[in-house]
């Protein structure tokens, strides 16, 4: 529950007409030091978060995402004695490694860039979010420690003990995306936070599990776990449909696209079931939001669902609009009540045209990923009835009518997986524009006032590209230094070396 007392001082009138809770932070002291931070500094804060955010959150995917299909493969090459499995489980815990390192540091800027570019948040609300973040780290450090064992005890524990060493990775790194997800479902959603009378909205008393457990936490969390799983699975397949495509038909590339392939198909449609959860969640929590999502201008039902276009005042135009589609996705019958953008001021609306698009990207993206899925069962289970009566098998989608098609199609879904994730996290943030804590602290009130922000962009942005090329230039080296043999033998994985 959120107690909200009046200020003492004067609010700005544009804010105290809004019709939404006026934000503590919003008295007229802290208005105007809000107002010292200038314009540019403002988009600069907002650039580096965002790019950082987008950039350290594929690495978080895969984080959570790879060991578990690591974990798979060993374990399969532990059941079957193939030597495929064996060697796919080395390389891939060799990948882990570099890609867990480079998250590391990536993650310990964005740490450092919530104290200092958003002070506002952190100095008046950290104590409410404080807990999933200690949580978080604590989750990290057990992956830390459970990944250095798992890499330097490959050759020194027998199989089985070893496999078990891998769980608390696993286990680990989804609770670590679960506990982050729920401080930024907190600033959705904000929930366990009393506020003192006639002081400046100053937190008086928190309730951190209530804060924490909040109800935008399990749609959200449900849904970022899901997106981590299918961008490590289709990242990982893509990489393989690659190199199938260029004739590398063997065993060993033939698991290292079926496996991940095999878990982002099934992931795939339990994230659309849990995407439809999500989105109407909004329509009861964040209704403004949803709005910003779908293009709606005004409150009203029979209200159609718009696939593209642009925003103007009275909604999206050059769309393709589907009649009653909205209102029937909301509430099953075209007669319900869609809230629009009316009910808020214009100064309190998100940015309608890239909220919509990154929202129709993702679906999009979304679909398309569902469709392959399908696709290849659609074909398996038909090639099954076939052999059955002719006996003849095919090694669909490695050889047959439509496979180099099929291969080129997921060669682009890792891709198509981030484009997915990136949008979600745009719908996210920019959907909750312009508040950083929804209703009651506003993205102006939260940004650190000192000049100079700009500079930092540009050093973050130089310290990102370092990163991305001493990662790529890494894993190339993993790759080609010690070339995958034709035909795996028993004694290959043995002579490849994890550390």
């Amino acid at each position: 529950m959120i107690t909200l007392a009046p200020a003492a001082s004067a609010v700005p009138p544009a804010l105290a007409l809004s019709g939404l809770p006026v934000p503590p932070s919003a008295t007229a002291a802290s208005y105007a030091l809000a107002r010292a931070a200038e314009p540019g500094d403002l988009a600069a804060a907002r650039a580096q978060m965002g790019f950082s955010l987008a950039w350290h959150i594929v690495l978080a995917c895969l984080g959570v995402g790879l060991p578990l299909l690591t974990l798979g493969v060993e374990w399969l090459g532990l059941r079957t004695g193939d030597p495929s499995c064996r060697l796919l489980a080395r390389r891939w815990a060799r990948a882990l490694g570099v890609l867990f390192a480079v998250g590391a540091v990536s993650g310990t800027i964005l740490s450092f860039e919530m104290g200092l570019l958003w002070p506002g948040l952190m100095g008046r609300y950290g104590q409410v979010i404080g807990l999933p973040f200690a949580m978080e780290g604590i989750a990290f450090f057990i992956e830390a420690i459970f990944l250095g064992i798992y890499l330097y005890a490959w050759d020194r524990l027998p199989g089985r003990l070893h496999l078990l060493t891998g769980v608390p990775i696993v286990v680990a790194g989804v609770a670590s995306a679960f506990f982050v997800v729920c401080a930024n479902a907190w600033m959705n959603q904000p929930r366990g936070v009393r506020l003192s009378h006639g002081t400046h909205g100053r937190v008086v008393h928190v309730d951190p599990w209530a804060a924490m457990f909040n109800p935008a936490a399990p749609p959200q969390t449900t849904h970022m776990i899901l997106a981590a799983l299918m961008v490590a699975a289709f990242l990982t397949c893509s990489v393989y449909a690659v190199a199938l495509l260029r004739g590398r038909r063997d065993r060993y590339h033939r698991l290292g696209f079926a496996v991940p392939f095999a878990l982002g198909a099934l992931v795939a449609p339990a994230q659309i079931v849990v995407g439809d959860w999500a989105a109407r969640f909004l329509a009861d929590y964040q209704p403004v939001k949803l709005a910003a999502m779908e293009g709606v201008a005004h409150t009203g039902s029979h209200v159609p669902l718009t696939l593209g276009g642009v925003a103007d005042p009275d909604g999206l135009r050059y769309g393709l609009e589907i009649p009653n589609g909205l209102s029937l996705l909301v509430g099953y019958r075209p007669g319900t009540v869609v809230q629009g953008l009316d009910t808020v001021r214009p100064a309190y609306r998100p940015p309608v045209t890239a909220v919509h698009w990154a929202f129709d990207l993702m679906v999009a993206a979304g679909f398309f990923l569902l469709a392959l899925g399908a696709w290849l069962t659609a074909v398996r289970l038909r090639q099954r009835r076939r052999h059955r009566r002719t006996g003849r098998r095919t090694r669909w989608p490695f050889e047959g009518r439509g496979a180099r098609l099929f291969l080129a199609l997921c060669a682009v879904a890792g891709p198509a997986a981030v484009v997915a994730l990136e949008g979600g996290w745009t719908v996210t943030e920019e959907g909750r524009q312009p508040w950083v804590v929804w209703g009651l602290l506003s993205v102006r009130d939260a940004v650190n006032p000192a000049p100079g922000l700009l500079a930092g962009l540009w050093l973050v942005l130089a310290v990102y590209a370092v990163l991305t090329a001493a990662t790529v230039y890494v894993l190339r080296r993993l790759v080609r230094d010690e070339p995958v043999p034709v035909a795996p033998q028993d004694a290959d994985p043995e002579a490849y070396r994890v550390v």
